[in-house]
């Protein structure tokens, strides 16, 4: 798919399940291979980005079956039994490991090889070689780690040898940084403390809580404490992802006569902040068959018309919802008043300077935006009218269009939306069976 084209649609229903969680597949994957003995993961998501990481796994020497299938509203979906090696496991790559665009894979990986012993290469994308890598090199290099980068940006040189674990206070509420950190705290001596600076998601330390490690969380900090024994196994149903299931939700807030339920959803508090912003603009949201499923907290979530007003938001909102801005903009612009979104300069190094390309790509529909440094600020409600627009290369931008092109008159097209298959494999036939009129 390298274009979307979609249409103004009305009268979105049904009960529908979004893909698997980014996040949560891509930590079982590094996690199980690290495990002593097979772990079996339901849901994964067979996505681009979580394959870069199977890919780099199976580099390393990592044996994997994936049986890959298509739910029932066309999602794709896979079950997948990795065969684990324990903490010491891995074998040295003989080509660089390509982690494509994943910035997830790449940074995280870092941290488990940065304690192994031998030497790694981990490269990718021109998109992923943008974006910055310091903030995990330097806190590695203060644990011992070898690494040598561009400038600060991959591709990363990493020459394996023995770790001292840290004290490390994040300047930046990160689950990539945090995780890194955690993940090379596996290897090394002493114990390893993370002081966070805000509520980042915890999905590594719920894994590693699972798989016996000794790790332990009070309020902001987190302490692991090396286990000279391996790792468990793991035995997980993936959830499906928050992040994902942000599209269809918000266009059925905004789409006429419109009432959706996502089922089996993750509600880990350190990713909702979008469902709260969003009740906060006065969304009629309900979350319904509350419980846990491998240790992650998961309901349905039911989202019909609404008329929203605008918000403002900032602090510690921001980290609970870093993924969700494009569709969060997009809905602005239908909300009576003023958005505006500030302390979210993390935006300006994700897949793209989504500040910047939001704004962009906004605008060509008709939006009244206008970029801050750290943000932005939205007037609405405004009338879209449907254009040529582009993902740039960014799934998230990618739906949050298609989202748009829902609302606007006319015929909407998404140039470049391959992209979008990197975490919602499948998202134009969950549009299409809620009621959605899009052709690919």
């Amino acid at each position: 798919m390298t274009e979307l084209r979609v249409y103004q649609s009305s009268g979105l229903s049904g009960r529908v399940r979004v893909p698997g969680d980014k996040s949560i597949s891509h930590r079982a994957l590094m996690l199980g291979a690290l495990a002593e003995g097979d772990s079996h993961i339901a849901g994964f998501l067979p996505g681009g980005d979580c394959l870069a990481t199977l890919g780099c796994m199976r580099a390393l020497g990592i044996e994997a079956e994936v049986r890959e299938s298509i739910g029932e509203n066309g999602v794709a979906s896979a079950d997948v039994t990795i065969h684990g090696r324990g903490l010491r496991g891995l074998q040295a790559s003989s080509d660089p490991l390509d982690c494509v665009r994943s910035g997830t894979t790449m940074r995280l990986l870092a941290g488990i090889l940065a304690g192994q012993s031998f030497d790694s290469v981990l490269t990718g994308d021109p998109q992923l070689l943008r974006r910055p890598m310091r903030r995990i090199t330097t806190p590695l290099r203060a644990m011992g780690a070898d690494i040598t980068d561009d400038d600060g940006r991959a591709p990363l040189y990493i020459r394996g040898r023995r770790l001292q674990g840290i004290t490390h206070r994040l300047t930046v509420a990160s689950a990539q940084v945090k995780s890194a950190i955690l993940l090379a705290g596996l290897f090394a001596e002493g114990t390893t403390v993370v002081h966070e600076c805000g509520h980042a998601r915890d999905h590594t330390e719920r894994m590693l809580a699972a798989m016996g490690a000794n790790i332990t969380t009070n309020d902001l900090n987190v302490t692991l404490i090396p286990n000279p024994q391996s790792l468990n196994p793991l035995s997980i149903i993936v959830p499906g992802d928050i992040s994902s299931a942000a599209f269809p939700l918000v266009a059925a807030l905004l789409a006429a006569d419109s009432e959706i339920t996502l089922r089996g959803i993750g509600v880990n508090p350190t990713r909702t902040g979008l469902l709260d912003v969003l009740a906060s603009m006065g969304a009629d949201i309900a979350l319904k068959n509350r419980h846990e499923r491998g240790g992650e907290p998961v309901a349905d979530v039911t989202a019909r018309t609404s008329a929203l007003r605008g918000t403002e938001i900032g602090g510690d909102t921001v980290v609970r919802m870093i993924d969700e801005f494009p569709i969060l903009a997009m809905a602005a612009t239908q909300a009576e008043g003023r958005t505006v979104v500030r302390d979210a300069t993390e935006l300006r190094v994700k897949e793209t300077d989504r500040v910047a390309v939001v704004v962009e790509e906004l605008r060509k529909l008709g939006a009244t935006i206008e970029p801050l440094p750290d943000g932005f600020i939205i007037e609405g409600p405004t009338s879209l009218r449907g254009t040529a627009v582009d993902s740039h290369g960014d799934h998230r931008l990618g739906m949050a269009l298609a989202v748009a092109g829902l609302v606007a008159e006319g015929e909407t097209v998404i140039e470049n939306a391959g992209c979008i298959a990197d975490s919602f494999p499948g998202f134009g036939n969950v549009l299409r069976s809620l009621g959605a009129t899009l052709a690919e």
